[in-house]
Order: C-alpha cells, then structure tokens, then sequence
C-alpha cells in the first residue's frame, strides 16, 4: 500500500495475505514526542492476521489524521470505533516484519535495527519474559489501541546485510 492524497491505497494486489506499506508517525502513541514528526516513516510488512486485525487501525487513524482530527479527538474517535465493534479485535498471530534500513523510527531511536513485532491482547510484557535482564525481547503495553507490542530484534536487515549490534 502506499500513501496518497485520501489515505493508504492499494499500489500492487498480492497473492499471499500480507500487506506491506511505510506507516507514518501518527501510528505512535499519543504522547509519543514523534507524533507528529515528518521524517518519520517506517516500513512494515504484516502477516495476514496483522493485516486483517491491526492494520484497520493504521488505515482509520491516517482516515482521522486527514480529515484534520486533533490528537485527543483521533484518540477519542479511536476509543469510539472499538467500543461499538468497528474495528476488529486482534488476532492471534498477528505480526510484522521491520527490517528495511530506510526506516526511520523516531528522532530518539533513529534507523532502530531490524525486528520482528509480535501483537497480543493487553498483557504484562514482563510476563512474556520482554525487557527482563538477558532477554532478547522488548515490549510495551499500547492501552489505547487495545494490545501490546513485543518487539525482537534480528541480525539482518531485508537485503541480508548484517544488522549492526551497536545500532540503537
């Protein structure tokens, strides 16, 4: 999918359930200091239950974004479309490749590394084991959008080129 003038817009149908696209910086939390960062654009390739049950909320949001929405209204508005069931409820399964080097993240994380997402119901990351000393997992709740993020990062980037074990 790529970003026109009235949203995201299928550039080329695939065959197989995933849906890759650059999501924006109004994909971030809301008090994420990037919200409305320009430079920010991160390539994301989602597996079919991501794209079937998390990437409406990415489509809804940029909906919300152009149509002029202030952030507390987009996140009321947000709030309003899962509570009367109009966006879907996550599905087991649901993940994302982020591995392309042209990503830029944040002006915190920059070119962060390569990483798988994994997306589950609201849960305690650290149940999962995530941001334990030693382990390789990180997560994070996202109470507004109804899930939590568990993030692993890998050792190579999508051309195979070694992730470097320095980069953010």
């Amino acid at each position: 999918m790529v970003l026109g003038r009235h949203g995201y817009e299928t550039a080329v149908k695939g065959k197989n359930g995933f849906v890759c696209m650059v999501e924006r910086s109004w994909t971030a939390g809301i008090d994420d200091p990037d919200f409305w960062n320009p430079k920010l654009r991160a390539p994301i390739c989602f597996n079919p239950p991501a794209a079937r049950s998390y990437l409406p909320l990415t489509i809804k949001k940029t909906e919300l974004v152009l149509a002029a929405q202030s952030k507390a209204q987009m996140f009321e508005d947000i709030k309003a479309a899962f509570d009367k069931k109009e966006l879907p409820t996550l599905e087991s399964g649901a993940m994302c490749y982020m591995m392309s080097k042209q990503g830029y993240l944040s002006d915190r994380d920059g070119h962060w590394r390569p990483h798988l997402m994994f997306f589950a119901p609201l849960t305690d990351p650290a149940a999962w084991g995530a941001g334990l000393p030693g382990s390789p997992v990180l997560g994070f709740k996202d109470t507004p959008n109804r899930l939590t993020v568990f993030l692993i990062p890998v050792a190579k980037w999508s051309d195979a080129t070694a992730a470097d074990k320095d980069e953010h």
